[in-house]
């Protein structure tokens, strides 16, 4: 069921994103970006991403602007997760790896959909499990749905009586700039090779 619903939201945002394209696209010429794509979403667009208010692993509040410095790999999970989240932000982090080896520098960003559980303590072990770069983010309730909501992601936690629920959740990772701000999002069947490989096209025509 868990997985069921996982499907339905990435679905779900699928469509979305596929109609924003058809609504916001203009002519190849306006895409500096367009020899990087290959996906059904146009660069520049404001419909995603945008201004948000967390709390990082120490406890200090941050903005987007604090922690969106460079080219940042966005992705909304949750630290108790079995299976996706581990895998996708493992991923993302190599992908990372493979790009400074390039000499491209990119952050790995995680922000957490479960702020009932993912404290400020949990968000830095987690991010300092992954090592690297990574940066973990959590926040109040308010401030979560805020971060998701701009970035059009979908979360549900199931009945919290039970103190080890799952979280279903959109597993999308996105490609933000502080210059463009969103320009791409990827999924979960990118490897690391083919991500760095995508994104490093993205950073080649910053």
């Amino acid at each position: 069921m868990v997985r069921l619903y996982a499907i339905l939201a990435t679905v779900v945002l699928a469509v979305g994103l596929g109609a924003m394209w058809l609504l916001t696209r203009g002519t190849g010429s306006d895409d500096k970006f367009a020899q990087c794509r290959t996906s059904q979403i146009a660069g520049g667009t404001a419909a995603i991403g945008g201004p948000f208010e967390l709390i990082d692993g120490q406890g200090a509040t941050v903005t987007d602007k604090d922690v969106i410095t460079e080219p940042t790999l966005v992705y909304f999970g949750y630290t108790f997760c079995p299976d996706v989240c581990p895998f996708d932000m493992s991923r993302n982090a190599e992908a990372v790896d493979i790009l400074a080896e390039r000499g491209q520098s990119v952050t790995p960003l995680f922000i957490s959909i479960d702020p009932d559980r993912d404290t400020p303590e949990v968000v830095a072990d987690y991010a300092f499990n992954l090592g690297g770069k990574t940066i973990a983010l959590t926040g109040s309730p308010e401030q979560v749905k805020a971060a998701s909501q701009a970035y059009k992601t979908y979360y549900r936690a199931h009945d919290k009586s039970d103190e080890y629920y799952l979280v279903d959740h959109s597993t999308f990772t996105y490609l933000v700039t502080p210059q463009d701000g969103f320009i791409e999002f990827f999924n979960r069947d990118d490897t690391a090779e083919q991500m760095a490989d995508k994104v490093g096209c993205f950073l080649d025509k910053i």
